[in-house]
């Protein structure tokens, strides 16, 4: 490409309406989120209105969740506090055992990708974040931190819904 070319081309993309999307502008209140309705093995998005239960769970730099053992009854909604107390980055992912591992081998391949599911929180050191998940079927499930090298370190939990 020769110089003219491109100078229309950056002069293009820079005044597109797209190239503003996050200026100054007045933005409209933001609408109440739907509830998404995609079913996991695991259950699906709750409704924080619906939660009939917390549960607090931390991460810690030792490479372990507190509690690493949770039971919830099939059905419950639980909003889960999520707490880094380490000095490094943490996730708590839900999902199955084959989930886990294939997301963490993914992880180990691209250790910068993000991701913004409703059953997984990033926590930065010193930081909380919630999930609030129905629990729509019985089973087995687990959670982990699918970091590079964490979930191979034994941060992982089990979760058995009844």
């Amino acid at each position: 490409m020769n110089y003219l070319t491109v100078a229309i081309t950056a002069l293009l993309i820079a005044t597109s309406p797209f190239a503003f999307g996050h200026g100054d502008a007045k933005h409209a209140p933001a609408k109440k989120k739907a509830i998404p309705t995609e079913e996991k093995a695991f259950g699906r998005e709750g409704d924080p209105q619906k939660a009939v239960r917390t549960i607090h769970v931390d991460m810690s730099d030792k490479m372990r969740f507190s509690p690493d053992t949770i039971t919830v009854k099939q059905g419950e909604t639980v909003k889960f506090v999520v707490k880094n107390s380490g000095k490094i980055m943490h996730e708590f992912v839900l999902g199955t055992m084959n989930e886990l591992k294939e997301h963490s081998a993914l992880m180990q391949k691209f250790p910068g990708m993000e991701h913004a599911d409703p059953y997984m929180a990033h926590v930065a050191p010193g930081k909380t974040e919630t999930i609030v998940w129905q629990f729509t079927k019985a089973g087995n499930f687990h959670f982990g931190c699918l970091l590079p090298g964490h979930f191979e370190a034994g941060m992982v939990g089990k979760l058995a819904v009844k």
